[in-house]
């Protein structure tokens, strides 16, 4: 395990930083739409665009990554993030479109790269701690962002923090250069044996990793209209300023970094499939007590339901990512995690904007409450095929 330590610090840090930019139109809309003169709801659509292109970037990240090592490509990635950053800054909506193109391109080739190089070092039976280690760095990425960005609003205002978030990730890419050799060397040494669409034939046609899939799709609907929703929601229709309702989401996701951690270490004991199941469970419980809250709803239960949702629906990427790579081809772990980012980030494209459709049209409590039936439904069928398979596949 001494051997992965550098590998997984590495892609920690690089999935802070994406997330980080990832995350900031969400925490700075209401002040980006009060001066673009647009919706604030709009950031399901502008969410739904960073998914979108992600989706594809991770499908096409599989070939890159052999060809040009893991390290590589996360550095493109950190120079994408950053232009999106700068061009954010123009206060335009169609610089803001082009942004989130970016910050989505940036996004994309992040799992498929991690999944690539920790295979190669970590032990199986560790696949669980160390994938969720790594994705610790989006919780952590937004907490951060939920700090950080209410911060520079009120010093520097969001165009200038978008400037220091850019220059940021620019500096991110410059400092994983000295790691780059060594660990694209050991990236570069395998040799596939099936391309993307093999890889998607793979996964569709396999028991487990296609309901995983599909689950995947449901939870990060879930936990994408919580994450990117959240302060608007609170803004709006609890009636918290921006930066109370920033401190939230931080406590929200500094709360889910460390269940996270428990989440991958119990899937490293028993059945995953089954551990995501009872996640999804908690997922609906919490979906339902976020959606019933309103501006009278004291502050302690507030943060009760919010903290408890946050912890609890960030909680499952790292485990179903581990179960993925646990159950790919030999050779082929980059490509069968890209299919699993893609699968995800699809739900990313169609569950923010359909989450803005039903607030804007009947309520937040439906909105939620709409999740809250999807997620459950995944649970149960997560929890049905677990108990089915006795034999590993």
């Amino acid at each position: 395990m001494k051997r992965a330590l550098i590998p997984v610090a590495s892609m920690l840090a690089i999935q802070v930083m994406i997330s980080i930019s990832v995350l900031s139109l969400g925490v700075m809309m209401p002040a980006v739409a009060k001066d673009l003169a647009i919706d604030p709801k709009l950031v399901g659509v502008f969410t739904a665009i960073i998914y979108a292109v992600a989706t594809f970037t991770a499908l096409a990240a599989a070939g890159p990554i052999l060809r040009l090592g893991a390290v590589r490509i996360c550095q493109a990635a950190l120079v994408m993030a950053a232009i999106g950053l700068a061009l954010n800054s123009l206060a335009t909506v169609v610089a803001t479109v082009a942004a989130v193109i970016f910050i989505g391109a940036a996004q994309g080739p992040l799992n498929p790269a991690s999944a690539h190089v920790l295979a190669q070092r970590v032990p199986r039976e560790y696949f669980g701690t160390v994938f969720s280690l790594k994705q610790t760095g989006v919780p952590i990425g937004f907490a951060l962002a939920g700090v950080i960005f209410p911060s520079l609003l009120a010093s520097i205002g969001w165009r200038n923090a978008s400037l220091v978030a850019a220059a940021a990730a620019a500096a991110a890419a410059l400092l994983v250069e000295p790691l780059r050799p060594r660990l694209d060397v050991v990236a570069s040494g395998s040799r596939p044996t099936a391309n993307i669409w093999r890889s998607i034939r793979f996964v569709m046609a396999h028991k487990q990793l296609r309901v995983l899939g599909a689950s995947a799709f449901v939870y990060v609907i879930a936990q994408h209209t919580f994450t990117f929703y959240l302060v608007t929601y609170l803004y709006e229709h609890c009636g918290l300023s921006i930066g109370r309702a920033g401190v939230l989401l931080s406590l929200s996701q500094l709360f889910g970094t460390a269940v996270r951690l428990v989440s991958g270490g119990i899937g490293d004991r028993l059945p995953r499939m089954q551990l995501l199941g009872w996640t999804g469970i908690g997922m609906t419980l919490g979906s339902i007590a976020v959606g019933l809250l309103t501006s009278h709803t004291p502050f302690w239960l507030m943060t009760l339901a919010v903290v408890g949702y946050g912890s609890v629906v960030i909680s499952w990427n790292g485990t179903s990512q581990a179960e993925f790579a646990h159950l790919s081809p030999p050779g082929e772990t980059a490509a069968v995690a890209a299919v699993q980012t893609a699968l995800a980030f699809s739900g990313a494209i169609f569950g923010p904007p359909l989450f803005a459709l039903i607030a804007s049209q009947v309520s937040y409590e439906a909105a939620f409450f709409a999740v809250a039936a999807c997620v459950l439904a995944a649970a149960i069928w997560q929890i049905a095929v677990a108990r089915r398979v006795t034999v590993p596949v």
